[in-house]
């Protein structure tokens, strides 16, 4: 029997092929990645590999069965569910986990992240348009039969060859290819969006097209200042915390949505949805560093941040981040608030909804057909090994 691909190597030719896939949909994404290398070589010229090929995306599904199934998929790149993100708090109907390398190793071979929702259908306030929600989702299979069984022969037998990793990427890419034409009708779509626009992005297309693609840099303030100067639409603030000599957790930018052309049942229209985001990493909380965070996020004082520490000698006295040989552990997840910040404020004119406290992990775990590791558990351990 041929020997198997190792995990890491696939996820680098998946995450390799969907930026190329993605750069030639959006080609916007085109400009992010010229305008984060030009920063990062100025910052660093000798930053690891790692930096220049790291990506996260980010999907959206609507049913149980296709967040088991892609769980079953992620697992032949080596990637696992890693925390919980409920983003109904912040107005948006889904809850989410990131799908990631949970290993140093796996993590220094290839860094890919999907952070991947998975629709509240319970949370559409029309019972109506729920049933039309179910059954429009029942209809669609996002996996080609290729895909399916080459999960099922990399199950079976712990792995896939060189031709099998192969036809696996190239069918696994299919799933986040962009489709214009809709699965629905205009009435329907409209029915739709006005629940949730991102209700409308997950039930109206075929699969779950890639809404975004986010390569990492090393000063997310240069590359904002360089995307308004080459006019690019992009966002007015950057997300999550702000600029420090110590970095933590994850601040993030972004283009505003793209307005695209669709098809609804043979009638032309538009939908808004898909579009370009930039990352920069710091360091990992402990759970008391993250505590703080969210006390101080919840302040609406701009200055109440001068309240986090930031020295590294400070930050490692009061145990607010991990640490390992007197150097932060990198973070490697995501921001609720911020990932909620990012999903509306590319959504232009879209309502606040108000959701309540509908927190439901226990649902979505039983979806997924696991439980989400703990990201804090992750950081600990590392911090712990030699």
């Amino acid at each position: 029997m041929p020997a198997s691909v190792e995990p890491d190597l696939i996820r680098a030719q998946f995450a390799a092929a969907l930026s190329d896939m993605y750069r030639a949909e959006v080609p916007l994404y085109a400009d992010l990645l010229d305008i984060v290398a030009g920063v990062n070589a100025r910052v660093d010229p000798a930053a690891p590999e790692r930096i220049a090929v790291e990506r996260h995306g980010a999907i959206r599904l609507g049913t149980a069965d296709e967040l088991a199934m892609m769980a079953r998929a992620f697992a032949v790149l080596g990637m696992a569910p890693v925390g919980y993100y409920d983003l109904a708090p912040a107005g948006v109907p889904v809850h989410s986990t990131a799908f990631r390398p949970v290993t140093e190793a796996a993590l220094a071979a290839n860094p890919f992240r999907v952070f991947c929702s998975l629709l509240r259908i319970d949370l559409i306030g029309d019972a109506a348009l729920r049933d039309d929600v179910a059954a429009i989702l029942a209809r669609r299979a996002i996996f080609s039969d290729a895909a399916l069984g080459l999960i099922i022969s990399a199950e079976r037998d712990g792995g896939l060859d060189e031709a099998g990793a192969r036809a696996f990427v190239a069918a696994l890419l299919e799933t986040f290819r962009w489709h214009s034409d809709a699965t629905v009708d205009a009435e329907t779509y409209a029915r739709l969006s006005a629940q949730h626009r991102l209700i409308a992005d997950i039930v109206a297309f075929k699969g779950p097209h890639i809404n975004h693609l986010t390569p990492r840099t090393l000063d997310i303030d240069a590359v904002q200042a360089q995307m308004l100067a080459r006019g690019i639409d992009a966002k007015a603030v950057i997300e999550g915390p702000p600029a420090r000599k110590i970095p933590i957790l994850l601040r993030q930018t972004s283009f505003k949505a793209l307005t695209e052309a669709v098809r609804f049942a043979g009638q032309d229209g538009q939908h808004t949805a898909r579009f370009g985001e930039i990352e920069q990493r710091g360091a990992a909380l402990t759970p008391k560093g993250r505590a703080l965070y969210d006390r101080l996020l919840a302040d609406p004082d701009p200055q109440a941040f001068c309240a986090f520490p930031d020295d590294l000698d400070a930050l490692v006295a009061e145990g607010l981040i991990y640490v390992r040989n007197d150097a932060p552990i990198t973070y490697e997840d995501f921001l609720p608030v911020s990932a909620a910040g990012i999903f509306q404020s590319n959504l232009t004119g879209e309502r606040p909804r108000d959701y309540g406290d509908t927190s439901s992990q226990a649902a979505f775990e039983t979806a997924l057909g696991r439980a989400v590791i703990d990201p804090f558990a992750l950081y600990a351990a590392m911090a712990t090994t030699p």
